[in-house]
């Protein structure tokens, strides 16, 4: 369940403005609040079951925009590549090299 809450919550940085606003308070309160379905359904004065449906689509949503842009993807792959890279550098003892890396870190 860990790895489904984290890959949906990178999913949910990448492509939450092709969301409603309605879709992406219930995927925040949910994924990033860890509000339960009957709270979030309290809160929104709704059903659990509306609530449930809600996230099911816009989680199928969120996995067709990945499947199609893979913005994730190409995430996680140059984290490995920095990775790499920084492991490189700290054996190279390579201060300015270490420098870049940093930076390049900081842009995602």
């Amino acid at each position: 369940m860990l790895e489904k809450t984290t890959r949906m919550n990178y999913l949910l940085d990448f492509y939450q403005a092709l969301l409603t606003p309605k879709q992406r308070n219930y995927m925040e309160m949910y994924y990033l609040e860890d509000y339960s379905l009957g709270e979030i359904s309290e809160e929104a004065n709704v059903s659990r079951q509306a609530v449930y449906d809600n996230i099911k689509r816009t989680e199928a949503m969120l996995e067709s925009y990945e499947e199609k842009l893979h913005l994730y993807q190409k995430f996680e792959k140059r984290m490995k590549l920095i990775h790499k890279l920084e492991e490189r550098a700290s054996l190279l003892e390579d201060k300015e090299l270490l420098t870049y890396i940093n930076q390049l870190k900081e842009l995602d």
